[in-house]
């Protein structure tokens, strides 16, 4: 990383400190890797006769950097992992590219691919992958990750299916991924990306114990290359919790950069699918409330181990009935004289849940972490038919309810589930304050948030949701001198406008990581 100069004062017409403050026509001044002043105009000048650098950034918003609390690297991964078939239209140009990729690797070792053109190939794709490959493990991914070209060696060896390759599916074939030499690469290919857009710390899921990719990042982490600060939490998938690896990962992983949070699961899936948990039968099937049960009895048990030992859980949720008992499960979790849960649990996703069931996570501190760009991935007609089939026009009114989530007192933040999205406050705001589809349409508008409040979203309260809210997320004197320099003013900015705002600047603990202010 490149050592910034010392003594840095940004100038901005608009400083949102993430306090709950007006914003402002002001500065942010940094020494080494701490804020040491903030505030309106007329107070820079104590600093800029000290400055050793000065950033002018006209009406460009500044902001603390920001936090994505629901990020998944093994799956990004995948869309950069080995050979490269973007350019192969056909099943031999695709088997030709394969072997020549063989030839670079030990004769022994699985191959990997990305950017299969699945609808380009033959029916007979799958019989010339054995033919050629007999008995190597061969798996090549569409780019966005729905599908993928496998030979019947890695059917065996893995046990997932191209019908079936979703994260909790493939966790055997993290064992042989994680551990190639090109890891540490990708990871900081990872890491540029997110500063690039302004995010200088992530909660990641990390499968089970990682399959060895801890010790890769505890190495980055102590020869400094880390520069985006990772909470790790464990998702169990191919065994239950593990509270013991949790207790050693809480003491082997304690540095600002690196650190064990706790432990995250799935309960329900998309009410798309049917597989989200209802209160109400889908009107789709009269019979069905879910089509495939939810664990319960397991989530629970691991919940209140969970709680007990001191760590934080956070269940992912689509269908009200899962919020509701997920709620119903916090509430019988330690709680301080104030009736708020002692540990941080969150609900992530919370696609369609009840108002009553959100009143009562608020009053227990509860944070949700929601997907404020989610509706970047469909059109407006495509979502709306797919929820008047299988809810109706009264359940609707009930999707996204982030800003009841506010109002009720929950810590709203805000996730991507990278790769399924990657970070953006130009479409978090384009989407989450403004309602809009990709198609332009707009929906739920009483359900979205302001853009101050988006903005608190993805600083203050996400530091709060990795517990680095006394080092992180707003622009204080004291705080490490994360900032984030927005392309526009987005704070005066209709949400239609602000789909393609990004991230300038990136100041990371006395590091420039991006710096594009042209």
């Amino acid at each position: 990383m490149t050592e910034r100069p010392d003594r840095l004062v940004i100038l901005s017409k608009n400083v949102f400190d993430a306090t709950g403050a007006e914003p402002f026509d002001g500065f942010v001044a940094t020494n080494g890797d701490r804020i040491v002043a903030s505030g309106d105009r007329a107070g820079a000048d104590a600093y800029l006769c000290d400055a050793t650098r000065v950033i002018d950034a006209g009406n460009r918003t500044v902001i603390p950097g920001m936090t994505d609390n629901h990020t998944f690297f093994t799956g990004w991964a995948l869309q950069r992992l080995g050979c490269v078939l973007s350019d192969a239209h056909d099943t031999q140009s695709g088997i030709a590219a394969l072997a020549s990729y063989a030839e670079t690797l030990s004769a022994d070792s699985p191959m990997f691919g990305h950017g299969w053109n699945a609808d380009e190939f033959g029916d007979d794709a799958e019989d010339a992958l054995d033919a050629a490959f007999p008995k190597r493990p061969v798996v090549a991914f569409t780019s966005d990750r729905d599908t993928c070209w496998m030979n019947s060696a890695a059917r065996e060896r893995y046990g997932f299916t191209p019908e079936e390759c979703y994260a909790e599916k493939i966790w055997r074939m993290m064992r042989d991924y994680l551990t190639l030499p090109e890891m540490p690469g990708l990871y900081r290919d990872y890491m540029r990306m997110l500063n690039a857009r302004g995010v200088t710390q992530i909660k990641e899921m990390s499968f089970d114990d990682y399959y060895g990719f801890v010790d890769v990042m505890e190495r980055m982490a102590a020869s400094d290359e880390l520069t985006v600060r990772v909470r790790l939490m464990s998702q169990p998938v191919g065994r239950g919790m593990d509270l013991d690896y949790g207790c050693r990962m809480r003491k082997r992983l304690d540095g600002d950069f690196l650190s064990f949070s706790g432990f995250n699961r799935m309960t329900d899936r998309s009410i798309a699918s049917g597989m989200a948990e209802l209160k109400e039968p889908y009107l789709s099937d009269p019979t069905s409330r879910c089509a495939v049960p939810v664990e319960w009895d397991l989530i629970e048990r691991e919940l209140f181990a969970a709680d007990e030992a001191g760590f934080r859980f956070s269940l992912h949720c689509q269908g009200n009935a899962a919020v509701a008992h997920v709620v119903d499960l916090y509430e019988k979790c330690r709680r301080d004289d104030r009736g708020r849960l002692v540990m941080r649990h969150a609900i992530t996703d919370m696609e369609f849940s009840d108002p009553e069931d959100i009143e009562r996570l608020g009053a227990l501190g509860g944070i949700c972490e929601v997907y404020p760009q989610i509706q970047s991935l469909d059109r407006k007609g495509d979502l709306e038919s797919m929820v008047m089939v299988q809810l109706g026009s009264e359940r609707y009114r009930h999707y996204w309810m982030r800003r009841k989530m506010w109002e009720s007192g929950c810590v709203v933040v805000g996730d991507t589930d990278l790769p399924l999205m990657l970070p953006s406050i130009g479409e978090s705001i384009y989407c989450g304050c403004g309602g809009y589809f990709d198609d332009g349409g707009t929906a739920r508008l009483e359900n979205m948030l302001s853009v101050p409040q988006m903005l608190t979203v993805w600083t203050a309260n996400g530091a709060y949701d990795c517990y680095s809210e006394d080092r992180l997320g707003t622009l204080e004197p004291g705080k490490l001198a994360d900032v984030v320099v927005l392309q526009g003013d987005v704070l005066h900015m209709d949400p239609a406008d602000a789909r393609d705002v990004n991230a300038a600047l990136t100041v990371s603990d006395g590091c420039v990581v991006y710096d594009e202010l042209g």
